[in-house]
């Protein structure tokens, strides 16, 4: 039977949390310490459907996202890095269709005051 070395925590949080998770690592002079894990990034969600995951944008903490260049952070489209293509398309087709009905209720205005005249 072995004799294992005991780890004490290197921060004042003693509790088994998320932010406290740690790994065992043995240092040069052979001991053994506890290395902190940071926290993974998330990918970014549309903004809309709530559930796509937009592509070409990196998974940070939003400490490192402040940090990083413009890059990396968006998309070359508009509403690049907030929604996703689907729901671009579909504001696009929107805002389309939109216009297209004002113009007929124009005509259709146009074509009583014609008749009535």
């Amino acid at each position: 039977f072995k004799m294992v070395q005991r780890l004490t925590f290197r921060r004042r949080l003693s509790y088994n949390t998320k932010s406290n998770r740690r790994a065992v690592s043995k240092t040069p002079g052979g001991k053994l310490v506890y290395l902190y894990k940071k926290k993974l990034g998330t990918v970014p969600k549309c903004g809309d459907c709530k559930q796509v995951k937009l592509h070409g944008i990196t998974p940070a903490r939003p400490k490192e996202m402040m940090s990083m260049t413009k890059r990396l952070k968006t998309v070359s489209r508009t509403y690049g890095g907030s929604r996703c293509h689907k729901c671009v398309r579909d504001r696009i087709v929107r805002a389309f269709l939109i216009e297209e009905q004002k113009i007929v209720v124009k005509v259709l205005k146009a074509q009583q005051a014609a008749q009535k005249s």
